[in-house]
């Protein structure tokens, strides 16, 4: 049995052990060379990342070891077309980075369900999304990355998937929870790094193998598996041969396994709720320096999206055998990818809980308290992913990466629906926003349960679901759901009473530009927070010294870092209007937006020359 042969020379076994001790050395010298005792510093890094790791990040965070291993193996299934999914990005990092973004420093956010409840008031929605991003994360991105991950590593080392898994996640979790955000935007980096190395020493073996670009083509159409009937059932040629338009992304809009209006529109909304408006990616952006550097890392993060198709996406079709040597690299490989969008994850989902739910459960929490909470609510996340692997183990059904896509398409549209009308159309108020998030929950859940239910089916054998339910490809579902959720968000919108622009200065794109005070919809529990701080304050002056374990304890932690300086009201007013500060210099908006350009003329050409 070849496949089987595990990791055991010196030469894997050493880029596994440098791997982790680097990855280490990164994450524990971002954890002691960055605040990260103030929620500030601890969920948004301080705000003063530059370009570099936040493209960087945004990249690692995006490309999960279930994303290698779903698009590869989707790929070689199925040809280039799944490629198209991650040449998207490139437009929608642009979207993200000048038209989200400033409104979201402007709304002076750090979740995304925080920024629903200054735009629309009242509370229900900020709960409803913080709940369902927690639960989106946990099904989809955690298990499946954990999964493939831990398969991967099993085959390679051999290793107890349990043993595997546990080990993983303690090593990610020693930095992810001291060192918040700046600990893990820099481990991304140096992930991403590794990525995009190693993928490319395998994607150039992968190709001298098979002896360049036109062999590959054209051996690609004559793979063909030796055996083709399974028990007494002879499979139908269509199911085993490469698909006529293995090398075009566009396929048929009606027999096509990735039809071109859904991947040209079916796809924007999935973009569009996963890139502009999800706690992962824009967490990222939220912790730049200033705009210029934000845009500069939606770029580099869009130039690095323009490789998977190459070092993703066509390895995958070269399904190949990997030599002794490699296989330490490529292992490296997936663990970078499983860490980097893991931590990230773990990072943005103890945000959302922190200050999105746990804020609503104790009315007046101290800052340490949310620290602690933040931390622990890691810990929990950790353990429902161990809990959840062998669910996942048995429904694993070959490709991956589709499971993922088909959950986000079915709830996905409606919260892309409302934030792009959050942002775009002042009229839209809270009814329009919630009832138009219903309804597209329940529309949702009736297509992902019964898809479930019925099974998807395969090629050999097809589901017996009825073609009304899963019959329409889940890409144009998405299309549809979109559509329906924003009429309702409308419909309703219109038929009730608008906000008035006093409470939405800044927060939606047609007044963003506005100098008048905004009064928000939250402001009274704004000042209830801070007539409690300023209690907490004095409090705390108070305490007495700290005993010697618990100085080792809050120093781990970084909760022992001096207190700021008690600010005046006018000093508060300044930094206030500092953080929420969108200018840019002059020299460095123009370099940003010609790159900007660019960008999607390359993101135009890649579509138009593969199509």
């Amino acid at each position: 049995m070849e496949s089987n042969i595990r990791i055991n020379n010196a030469a894997d076994i050493s880029v596994i052990v440098i791997y982790f001790l680097v990855v280490l050395a990164v994450g524990l010298w971002a954890m002691y060379s960055t605040n990260r005792g103030t929620v500030g510093g601890f969920f948004l890094a301080g705000r003063s990342m530059v370009w570099w790791p936040i493209g960087a990040s945004l990249f690692a965070s995006n490309i999960g070891s279930g994303h290698f291993v779903g698009i590869a193996g989707t790929a070689a299934a199925g040809g280039i077309a799944i490629g198209g999914y991650e040449w998207n990005a490139l437009i929608f990092v642009v979207i993200l980075g000048w038209l989200f973004v400033p409104i979201y420093v402007k709304a002076g956010v750090v979740t995304m369900p925080e920024y629903l409840r200054k735009r629309f008031g009242g509370k229900r929605i900020q709960i409803y999304l913080s709940v369902l991003s927690l639960i989106l994360y946990i099904f989809t991105k955690i298990s499946a990355d954990i999964f493939s991950g831990a398969v991967f590593i099993q085959l390679a080392i051999g290793l107890n998937l349990y043993l595997a898994i546990i080990s993983l996640l303690l090593i990610t979790a020693l930095y992810t929870i001291t060192g918040g955000l700046a600990a893990v935007i820099y481990t991304d980096t140096l992930q991403t790094f590794i990525m995009v190395v190693g993928s490319f020493i395998l994607m150039g073996f992968a190709f001298a193998e098979v002896g360049g670009y036109d062999a590959f083509m054209k051996k690609y159409m004559e793979a063909i598996p030796s055996q083709t009937s399974y028990g007494n059932t002879t499979i139908s040629a269509e199911c085993y041969t490469p698909r006529k338009d293995s090398f075009h992304i566009f396929r048929d809009a009606v027999t096509g396994d990735l039809p071109w209006p859904g991947l040209i529109f079916g796809l924007s909304i999935i973009a569009l709720w996963y890139w502009c408006t999800d706690q992962v990616i824009v967490q990222r952006c939220l912790s730049g320096k200033n705009m210029s550097h934000v845009k500069a890392g939606c770029i580099m993060c869009g130039y690095l999206k323009l490789l998977p198709m190459f070092i993703i996406v066509m390895p995958g079709m070269i399904s190949r055998i990997l030599y002794t040597g490699l296989r330490g690299l490529m292992l490296s490989v997936m663990l970078a990818s499983l860490m980097s969008s893991l931590t990230s994850i773990f990072n943005s989902a103890s945000t959302l809980f922190t200050m999105d739910i746990y804020t609503k459960i104790r009315s007046r929490p101290s800052e340490k308290e949310l620290m602690l909470a933040g931390r622990a609510f890691m810990l929990l996340l950790i353990g429902i992913s161990i809990a959840w692997v062998p669910v996942v183990q048995s429904a694993q059904s070959g490709q991956l990466f589709d499971y993922i896509q088909s959950v986000t398409s079915f709830l996905g549209p409606p919260i892309a629906a409302v934030f792009l009308l959050a942002v775009f159309c002042k009229r839209v108020n809270e009814q329009g926003a919630f009832w138009g998030l219903m309804f597209g929950l329940l529309a949702g859940l009736g297509r992902m349960i019964s898809e479930f239910a019925y099974g998807t089916g395969n090629c050999v054998t097809p589901s017996n679901c009825p073609f009304i339910i899963c019959g329409i490809h889940y890409l144009y579902f998405a299309m549809i759901l979109f559509g329906v959720s924003a009429i309702v968000i409308l419909a309703v919108s219109f038929m009730t009473k608008p906000i008035p622009d006093v409470h939405l200065y800044r927060l939606c794109w047609s007044l963003r530009n506005s100098k008048e005070e905004r009064i928000d919809l939250d402001a009274d529990e704004e000042q209830d927070k801070a007539d409690e701080k300023d209690e907490e304050s004095v409090h705390e002056e108070n305490q007495e010294e700290p005993g010697c374990f618990r100085k080792i304890y809050n120093w781990f932690c970084g909760l022992d870092q001096q207190k700021a300086p008690k600010l005046s009201k006018e000093e508060e007013e300044a930094l206030k209007k500092k953080l929420t500060d969108t200018s840019e210099v002059p020299l460095w908006r123009n370099v940003v937006n010609i790159n900007g350009i660019i960008l999607l003329t390359v993101a135009v050409f890649c579509h138009a020359f593969f199509a």
